[in-house]
C-alpha cells in the first residue's frame, strides 16, 4: 500500500469517474487504473462498484476513503512541518475567500504577498461559508477569508478587520436627507437585497430582523452584483446596503448617496480561518500580516456591532 495509490483512490471517489480522476492526478488512466486494483487485490475487497454509473463507493470502500483522508492529509504535513521548522515560505497555499471580499480585499493585498514570498504557490478560489466550511473540514483548503463568527468545530478564526454596512440612497428616498442613520430608518418593503447564500445577505436581515414588511411589491429582485443594485437604487427602486471596501470605488456622485450608520455601526467581522491542526502556521501568519499591514491604512473601525454572518 502506498499515498500515491491512495491518492488514486480519493481522486476517483471525489470525481466518480477514472478518467477525471486521473486527469486531476496528472497520469494516464491506465496507470491509476491499475494501481487502484492493486491496491484492491492487496486488501482483498472492492473499493468502488465500477458496475454503477457514475461510479459510487462500496460500503467497505467509503470507510477505506475516510481513513485514507487522514493518512494522506498527515502524509502531506510532513513537508509542512520541514518548512516551519526550517522557516522556509514556499510550496502550495490553498486559499478560499467569499464573493463580498474577494473583488475589493484580493486587489489590495495580492501584489505585495506574491512578491514578497515568491516561492509560495498561491491559489485563490472564490467559494461560499459553507463550502469554505466544508473544504476546511476536509482538508482541501489551507486556509479562507470570510465573515465570523461561524464558531465551527475544528476552525480556527483570527479576526482581521471590521467592516461597516454603509446605507446607499438614492435621491428620492425619504433616507437621502439623512446625516446619519440608524436601524430604526431601515425598511424590508423596498430594500434591495443580494441573492440566497451570500452571508452578507443574511447580515443584512439580521439588522432589519424586527423590521415588518407593510407592502407588497410589484416586483422582487435579488441580485449576485453590489453594481446591480446599486443600478437599481439609483432608479429609484429602492435602496441598499454596502460593504465599507466596496464604496471606496464608487464614483463622487455615488458617494453622496452613502449614509453612515451612528455609532456603535452594525458591522461584519472578516476573519482568517484554518484548519485547528493545520501545520502551515508560519504561512498563515504571513498571509494574515500581509492583509493587515495593508487593510490598516483603509478600514480602521472599532466602535461597531458585530452582525452575524448567519441567518437568525
Amino acid at each position: 500500500m502506498t499515498i500515491t495509490q491512495l491518492q488514486y483512490v480519493l481522486a476517483v471517489a471525489e470525481h466518480k469517474n477514472f478518467t477525471l480522476a486521473a486527469q486531476s492526478c496528472f497520469v494516464t488512466q491506465p496507470t491509476l487504473s491499475m494501481q487502484i486494483q492493486k491496491l484492491e487485490e492487496e486488501l482483498d475487497v472492492q473499493i468502488f462498484d465500477r458496475s454503477k454509473k457514475p461510479i459510487q463507493l462500496t460500503e467497505i470502500g467509503q470507510k477505506i476513503v475516510n481513513q485514507a483522508k487522514n493518512i494522506v492529509n498527515e502524509s502531506d504535513r510532513i513537508q509542512d512541518i520541514i518548512d516551519q521548522q526550517k522557516g522556509e515560505f514556499g510550496g502550495e497555499f490553498r486559499v478560499a475567500i467569499i464573493p463580498t471580499v474577494m473583488p475589493t480585499l484580493l486587489p489590495m493585498f495580492l501584489n505585495h504577498f506574491i512578491k514578497k514570498y515568491p516561492k509560495i504557490n498561491l491559489i485563490i478560489e472564490e467559494l461560499n461559508t459553507d463550502e469554505i466550511i466544508s473544504r476546511l473540514k476536509k482538508g482541501t483548503l489551507d486556509a479562507a477569508l470570510a465573515a465570523t463568527p461561524l464558531q465551527e468545530d475544528g476552525i480556527k478564526e483570527i479576526p482581521l478587520y471590521y467592516e461597516p454596512f454603509v446605507g446607499y440612497f438614492p435621491e428620492s428616498h425619504k433616507n437621502y436627507a439623512l446625516s446619519k442613520i440608524t436601524t430604526d430608518d431601515l425598511s424590508l418593503d423596498d430594500i434591495l437585497l443580494l441573492q440566497d447564500g451570500h452571508c452578507f445577505r443574511d447580515g443584512i436581515l439580521n439588522i432589519c430582523k424586527n423590521k415588518n414588511t407593510t407592502q407588497d411589491k410589484n416586483f422582487h429582485l435579488e441580485s449576485g452584483s453590489f453594481e446591480t443594485l446599486i443600478k437599481l437604487a439609483d432608479e429609484g427602486l429602492g435602496y441598499t446596503l454596502l460593504p465599507y471596501l466596496h464604496t471606496l470605488n464608487l464614483t463622487e456622485q455615488e458617494q453622496q448617496k452613502l449614509r453612515f450608520f451612528v455609532d456603535p455601526q452594525p458591522a461584519r467581522e472578516i476573519s482568517i480561518l484554518y484548519p485547528k491542526n493545520e501545520l502551515k502556521l508560519h504561512i498563515v501568519e504571513a498571509f494574515k500580516n500581509s492583509i493587515q499591514g495593508i487593510i490598516r491604512g483603509a478600514i480602521a473601525f472599532h466602535d461597531v456591532k458585530i452582525i452575524s454572518p448567519k441567518l437568525k
